[in-house]
């Protein structure tokens, strides 16, 4: 098996994920996150959509989660990189949003680990600006 041929399955899983994240498709993200999954995300107590999660259903529903804590008309990802080798994929861009709560900005870069196995997404790793995040997320 060649690396591309790897690698192709991986692209075509990352691609589907994306789409399913930006259409808010949770039952899509769930059929495409594996049972079990690597997941790793800062913990921040005071951002609420920022909690340790194992399962498919517990990883699809972050983005519900986030979209009900921010102004959808603020929230936007560029992304400027999209890397494959083999079962893993990196994601770099920008990310910005205004927390619902407190009306307060946050923005950053960001990078994103995905490991896909036997067609589902098996590993999940964001590092974001957390500080931006939780300053976004503390009321005045």
């Amino acid at each position: 098996m060649t690396a591309e041929t790897v690698a192709a399955p991986t692209r075509s899983v990352v691609q589907d994920f994306l789409q399913a994240r930006l259409a808010g498709d949770t039952e899509r993200m769930v059929e495409l996150f594996a049972d079990d999954v690597d997941w790793l995300l800062a913990e921040n107590p005071a951002v609420p959509w920022i909690r340790p999660r194992s399962t498919g259903a517990e990883c699809a529903a972050q983005s519900a989660e986030l979209a009900e804590h921010t102004v959808a008309e603020d929230a936007s990802a560029t992304l400027d990189t999209f890397l494959v080798d083999g079962t893993d994929a990196v994601l770099f861009g920008h990310l910005k949003g205004t927390v619902r709560a407190t009306g307060k900005s946050f923005e950053g870069p960001f990078a994103l680990r995905l490991t896909v196995e036997n067609g589902r997404i098996t590993r999940h790793h964001l590092y974001e600006n957390s500080l931006s995040v939780a300053a976004a997320c503390t009321p005045a």
